[in-house]
């Protein structure tokens, strides 16, 4: 049996757990596929995943869970993982998962592999294949030890639209946890909300992502006004952010956040391997630079060669006019 840990916040569900989904049933052969749902308050999450083509849906609900904290996680996931018996864990790599996971794997003395991002065989075994050295080279890590081995999955190395759907709903069924809200350590805030403009990239559905090509600080404007038109989120490249003209959290790239919206444009961006790590998950890649041997040609779905300074007004002003 494949487990996969689903991911929520107040009751709305990571996009990023259906990626899961959709490796998990690659994965899975003849094996059955539960989902977990830990947290309170969590059965619309449930029902919204019930969809799923696996075999049951099963809910961890415990007001110690309200508020994420990796302790309370940890303690519920732990029981849960022993009950159930899973050959594989699966969990999205999002931030949440890279704080409890390792804690985890750890306590239940069981391999973790992290930042997956494709899967094949090797003689026999399931071989995860992962980035190394900031995406210049990629290692194939078969699990070693003891089931269950844990794996966490790359946001955008699967796709959410690729996870099949069931004929009818899968059952859901809770699950008992006994947590001691006295062992929990940590004093829960709102996650991940290092500033007022912080942002989590990876769950934006369009990007519009600037690079050296703006030229100064005072063109973001320029962007600004075309994500607004296509109802995006402003992304950079680290030359941007390391200049302070975008904070860090809007840094897409091996170094910042991993994204996989369904459509990424790309102004005035070369397309180095280490920003390319951050947004290969694109479903459309949209791309303008006025160098036509740019990189970032090779990947995009469509280009334009030319001045963004041209190009853009010309989009904002046709979507405005649309």
């Amino acid at each position: 049996m494949i487990l996969v840990i689903a991911e929520q916040r107040s009751g709305k569900l990571n996009r990023a757990t259906w990626e899961t989904v959709a490796a998990a049933q690659q994965l899975a052969g003849d094996q059955p596929i539960v989902i977990a749902v830990p947290g309170s308050g969590v059965q619309n999450v449930a029902a919204e995943l019930a969809a799923a083509q696996v075999h049951e849906i099963v809910t961890i609900e415990n007001p110690v869970l309200g508020s994420y904290t990796p302790d309370g996680y940890t303690a519920a996931l732990q029981q849960v993982v022993e009950q159930m018996s899973p050959s594989l864990v699966l969990l999205p790599h999002t931030y949440q998962a890279r704080d409890f996971a390792p804690k985890l794997a750890t306590r239940m003395a069981r391999g973790l592999i992290t930042d997956v991002t494709g899967m094949k065989s090797l003689g026999g075994a399931h071989a995860f294949v992962r980035p190394m050295f900031q995406g210049k080279l990629t290692a194939d890590v078969v699990p070693d030890g003891p089931e269950p081995h844990f794996v966490t999955f790359q946001i955008g190395a699967f796709r959410a639209d690729q996870a099949a759907r069931g004929p009818s709903a899968a059952p859901v069924r809770a699950i008992d946890v006994t947590i001691d809200a006295s062992a929990i350590r940590q004093r829960p805030e709102e996650p991940f909300q290092q500033a007022r403009q912080s942002v989590d990239l990876s769950q934006a559905e369009r990007i519009v992502s600037v690079g050296r090509g703006i030229k100064a600080q005072e063109h973001l404007a320029l962007a600004q006004q075309l994500a607004d038109a296509l109802g995006a989120e402003l992304g950079a490249s680290r030359p941007i952010c390391d200049a302070g003209w975008l904070p860090m959290e809007r840094q897409v790239g091996s170094s910042g956040q991993t994204v996989a919206p369904k459509m990424y444009v790309a102004l005035g961006i070369s397309g180095a391997i280490q920003h390319l790590v951050g947004m290969k998950g694109s479903h459309i890649v949209v791309a303008i630079n006025k160098d036509p041997d740019a990189p970032i040609f090779e990947i995009a779905d469509y280009g334009i060669v030319g001045d963004l300074f041209d190009v853009v007004p010309a989009l904002v002003a046709a979507l405005k006019s649309g």
